[in-house]
């Protein structure tokens, strides 16, 4: 169903989870499952950027590194960096390719994908507070 939504319509809910809970935020877009780049897996990848150049930044919600750092992280960074309010990379991002000079979509829906895990692994609070922000 996230597929669907509109970049910008993704953009407004991320700020108002920002808004309603910093800490909700901090934990959408936060880790490393998704494939952030093709030419070194995630290792280097440590935040979002609309069309990566190199190993370090991505295009891809959860496409991160295993210790990113905290304040490139979340769903209002991800939407930020990535541009999605603007129809970039969303549902799919963008990731940079296997010979690590070039941007190339990533997986089908990837964010889209990823943004709701990161969803569903919230506590039943946090689910109510999100449900509400939905409503």
């Amino acid at each position: 169903a996230l597929a669907k939504t509109s970049g910008k319509d993704i953009v407004q809910f991320a700020n108002a989870v920002k808004i309603s809970s910093p800490d909700i935020d901090g934990k959408v877009c936060s880790k490393g499952y998704m494939e952030g780049s093709r030419n070194s897996g995630n290792g280097s990848v440590d935040g979002y950027i609309e069309k990566p150049t190199d190993n370090t930044k991505t295009g891809q919600c959860s496409g991160l590194k295993g210790s990113p750092t905290a304040a490139n992280v979340g769903l209002t960074k991800f939407v930020s960096g990535a541009r999605v309010g603007e129809s970039k990379n969303w549902p799919t991002g963008m990731i940079i390719n296997s010979g690590g000079s070039a941007a190339e979509e990533g997986k089908t829906n990837g964010n889209a994908e990823a943004v709701a895990r990161d969803l569903v692994a919230l506590n039943s609070d946090e689910k109510t507070i999100v449900a509400g922000l939905l409503a």
